[in-house]
């Protein structure tokens, strides 16, 4: 398990796809926005940051529940801490024709009727220790996405697979600052956008 505590410690659940084809997308992501979504998700307090996507482009295998569980494998994160999830389940709307739909842990799959591009949305975020509620530190959801960003980047491999991964920020599609922002921590605006291809 990787050693810094990040809200995507409980990044996946593990549950396998199987019988499908699958097929490489066409595009990274769609942006929420233009179909009446947001890179918030719904949370107690305010919204949190959608603020990594896995892109829509990365390899087909990547994008799988089971896949993206292997993936994460790879960059030294696992499911939640000993099954233990505290919080409330939150929702998101990534403007893809389903509305608000429910996380899978903390991830989000954009794959509407209207904008199905298959990539995978995360809300990261640094936290405290478990006896201190995993509150947030100050900070948290910019560190959170950045340990997370540079655990990911580069040539990486679990159970026989080798995954490279390349990284891009992308501003403009969320609001930088504190407003309406979950716990009130203020956030830089900055999304970081992860193609992952298997090796």
């Amino acid at each position: 398990m990787y050693s810094t505590p990040l809200a995507v410690l409980g990044l996946i659940y593990a549950s396998v796809v199987t019988g499908m084809t699958l097929q490489r997308r066409a595009v990274d992501f769609f942006d929420p926005a233009h179909g009446g979504g947001t890179m918030f998700d719904n949370a107690t307090f305010g919204g949190e940051p959608l603020n990594v996507i896995i892109s829509g482009l990365s390899s087909p295998d990547v994008l799988t529940d089971d896949g993206v569980l292997k993936y994460a494998k790879a960059n030294g994160f696992s499911q939640e801490c000993f099954g233990f999830h505290l919080g409330a389940p939150q929702t998101a709307n990534l403007g893809d024709g389903h509305n608000s739909k429910n996380q899978t842990v903390e991830i989000f799959r954009q794959d509407g009727p209207s904008a199905n591009s298959g990539a995978l949305f995360l809300a990261a975020s640094k936290e405290k220790d478990a006896s201190k509620n995993h509150d947030l530190i100050d900070d948290g959801y910019n560190i959170g996405r950045n340990e997370l960003v540079a655990a990911a980047v580069g040539t990486k491999s679990h159970d026989g697979v080798t995954y490279n991964t390349v990284a891009r920020n992308i501003t403009g599609m969320m609001p930088a600052g504190s407003n309406g922002v979950n716990h009130g921590i203020a956030v830089d605006g900055v999304v970081t956008l992860l193609t992952v291809s298997i090796q």
